[in-house]
């Protein structure tokens, strides 16, 4: 059997690892030992923060539904409860991107939740 010398795939290996961490700053931009550990802890954070995105901007839309609610004379909650029995079914992120952007429409979506 012939024998398999692994010259490329250990190269091959090592540019991947390289281009990955391009960007990272002093060592673990260049020096495969500190580059590995750097990468797979960045994966790490990324892993964790895509989830954490989501509840931050679930936050957002909540305070942006709030302020503009209170102008209203409503509260949040009290808001979501009355279009929930209004069976009005707009998810958060579109109330909060009509309250910022056309507020005369949010108003009507508060009238005829209070109705």
């Amino acid at each position: 059997m012939p024998r398999v010398k692994r010259g490329t795939q250990h190269t091959k290996r090592r540019k991947n690892l390289l281009k990955r961490v391009k960007g990272y700053r002093w060592g673990r931009k260049s020096k495969i030992r500190l580059a590995r550990p750097a990468m797979l802890k960045a994966g790490q954070y990324a892993f964790r923060d895509r989830r954490a995105k989501k509840r931050s901007f679930r936050n957002l839309w909540t305070l942006k539904i709030n302020a503009a609610v209170r102008e209203y004379g409503i509260s949040y909650s009290r808001f979501i409860n009355m279009l929930k029995v209004a069976k009005i079914a707009i998810d958060r992120k579109v109330l909060a991107e009509m309250a910022e952007k056309f507020p005369a429409m949010f108003a009507k979506v508060v009238e005829s939740a209070k109705s």
